[in-house]
């Protein structure tokens, strides 16, 4: 790890190279600019974590009770522009930072020797390589975010008991790289038991890289079958075994195509929610605008005239000039829960 610590001074000053310098070479050039670009960096994990501090503070003070609780805190986030998943990753921050300086080694000052992305990659990482990194900052190292994924992959790829024996001693004797290992081990922690039991046996059987890299797919395409399976509601009409499909389908080396295909099957009955949703809003209000309007309105009525084509029972879509003005016809059909079949679209 670097040893050089941040720049001292005023935190608005920023040593920066003069462009017009003749003599300054482009790699010298450059090189300041980073320096410049990594303090920026670091200011702003500070000013992230007072962020992540003052909205955790507002969301806990809506958690007091009665009616309406958390509007105040979504109000407060409109009025200063702030999404919701950039507010709860703020607040993701401020605890992280409590977790390593609070509760952890890592001094409060040391925060400094942290890139954004690092802090938070170190507060994600394992206990032990926490301590390991928050005694180097302490020391005045600057941390940075491939330090801290190169050091987790490691100790990851050495001690993680997913991994049979075989392969945690040829990644301890330098046969095996981590980065082979570590993105192994977080495919195998998204999977059941059974399924872990059977790759480790591979692995013990061939542990080697090749055999890693195969094993690795493997588990990423079970994880996202299993998990796009449990959510496809056209899966719930029957009695179907996926682990069985696919254990066919690595029979025909095709395990890869049916995850797929699951994905694919999972984002469309999304997208149809979503059309679904759309159409009947694009209903509700062409409709009131049509009450409104009358014989004194003709251009707001031609308007809705082209509405009514695409909030009606028959939709039609042009996918524009890059599919060739290819035009899609959709018929929707609203069915009631107490017929047999569910909602379609046909």
């Amino acid at each position: 790890m670097s040893s050089t610590a941040p720049a001292e001074g005023s935190p608005l000053k920023l040593d920066l190279p003069d462009p017009q310098t003749d003599g300054l070479s482009s790699i010298e050039f450059h090189a300041q600019l980073e320096k410049a670009w990594t303090l920026c960096d670091r200011f702003d994990l500070q000013t992230e974590i007072y962020r992540g501090k003052i909205l955790r503070a507002v969301r806990d003070r809506e958690k007091l009770g009665g009616e309406g609780r958390g509007a105040g805190f979504l109000q407060w986030l409109r009025e200063r522009e702030i999404s919701k998943t950039r507010a709860y990753g703020l607040i993701q921050l401020a605890e992280s930072a409590d977790s390593l300086v609070g509760e952890g080694t890592l001094e409060e000052n040391s925060v400094n020797y942290f890139s954004k992305r690092a802090f938070v990659e170190t507060a994600q990482a394992a206990p032990e390589v926490q301590q390991m990194i928050s005694e180097a900052a302490n020391e005045g190292e600057l941390i940075t975010r491939k330090q801290v994924r190169r050091l987790n992959d490691e100790f990851t790829s050495a001690t993680s008991p997913l991994l049979p024996e075989e392969i945690r001693e040829r990644t301890q004797q330098n046969l095996i790289p981590p980065r082979i290992v570590a993105p192994l081990v977080r495919q195998l922690a998204k999977l059941p038991e059974s399924h872990q039991e059977e790759l480790r046996k591979t692995l013990s059987d061939e542990p080697e890289i090749d055999s890693i890299k195969g094993v690795t797919n493997k588990a990423r395409w079970i994880s996202k079958a299993v998990e796009a399976g449990a959510a496809v509601r056209a899966f719930q009409q029957g009695e179907l075994d996926l682990e069985k499909a696919m254990h066919e389908a690595e029979r025909l080396d095709a395990l890869g195509l049916l995850a797929d295909a699951v994905g694919q099957a999972q984002a469309l009955e999304a997208s149809v929610q979503k059309l679904h949703s759309a159409w009947r809003r694009l209903g509700g209000l062409q409709e009131r605008l049509w009450l409104e309007s009358g014989s004194s309105t003709p251009y707001l009525r031609d308007v809705l005239a082209v509405l009514q084509s695409l909030s009606g029972a028959t939709m039609k879509v042009s996918l524009g000039e890059l599919a060739g003005g290819t035009k899609v016809r959709l018929q929707l059909v609203e069915e009631t829960p107490s017929q047999l079949d569910p909602p379609s679209i046909s």
